[in-house]
């Protein structure tokens, strides 16, 4: 890559930024291990909210979440620091190479300089995991008049349901002698909910767009938005009287409060069957 450099012995010549272009590389791909642990840490946190235990928990949880979003941003600055030195250097071609670490430095701290609390906003997985806790947090408060909160609800209407599904089942088998019909047939209502609109099976890792609000299992909406541009055609919102023309990767995020009322409803399912 062009460049100039003086050599020990004054001359000017080309120097190679292959080095220190694969050194970033290995950086970007520390960012991933960022993501995993933002990841973690959120979902621990969702737990922590969920299960009700101490607030101090969810706060050192929260505060990590904040830590994971500061490397991130320092990082990212770092990264944009290097890369913006070397096309300086590329674009300028010194006869004499400047003090490269002087110039990263600066630039650098010139990003941090502008560094601000509003930034972990702009951090998506920040912004989805504030959000996902607020939800949570939403649905689990106890109603003022002393009923059952919406995560409650769920749950208590899934137990209705489903009891009034088997009484009514075994008055049909009493009346018409097909006693051995499996109850796992029966699909309930709130169970329709968990289902995706394209696989038609239950969600497993749901994820909800943030235009039509409509949710679907992540690999098979990933896989049908990535497949229509293929063919150069905008992905519809699967879902049947959905007006939504236009899905795009970036208006998904993650459902998470969904997700553990699926796992919620399930895991009470496999008692009830024990």
């Amino acid at each position: 890559m062009p460049g100039r450099s003086t050599s020990s012995s004054g001359s000017t010549g080309f120097i190679s930024f292959s080095g220190i272009e694969s050194a970033l590389s290995s950086l970007k791909n520390f960012q991933s291990c960022i993501s995993s642990g933002m990841d973690t840490a959120s979902s621990v946190a969702l737990d922590l909210v969920e299960t009700q235990t101490e607030v101090s928990s969810e706060y050192s949880m929260d505060k990590a979440m904040v830590e994971f979003a500061m490397m991130d941003r320092e990082l990212n600055h770092y990264l944009k620091a290097v890369q913006s030195t070397i096309n300086h250097v590329k674009e300028e071609r010194p006869e004499k190479i400047p003090n490269l670490k002087l110039l990263v430095e600066k630039k650098f701290l010139a990003l941090q300089n502008k560094n601000s609390d509003a930034d972990f906003q702009n951090n998506e997985k920040f912004a989805q995991f504030k959000q996902q806790l607020k939800e949570l947090k939403k649905q689990l408060k106890p109603k003022e008049d002393g009923g059952l909160n919406d995560f409650d609800q769920i749950k208590d209407k899934d137990a209705s349901r489903a009891g009034n599904e088997r009484d009514g089942l075994q008055a049909d088998r009493e009346a018409d002698g097909t006693e051995g019909v499996d109850e796992d047939m029966i699909v309930t209502q709130s169970q329709t909910n968990f289902i995706c609109p394209i696989t038609q099976l239950e969600m497993k890792k749901p994820v909800k767009n943030k235009v039509c609000g409509h949710t679907y299992e992540e690999e098979a909406i990933v896989r049908m938005i990535e497949s229509k541009h293929k063919r150069k055609k905008k992905a519809c919102c699967p879902k049947i009287g959905c007006s939504h023309t236009d899905v795009r990767m970036s208006d998904l995020i993650q459902d998470e409060v969904l997700r553990r009322a699926i796992e919620s409803h399930n895991k009470k399912k496999h008692r009830q069957s024990d």
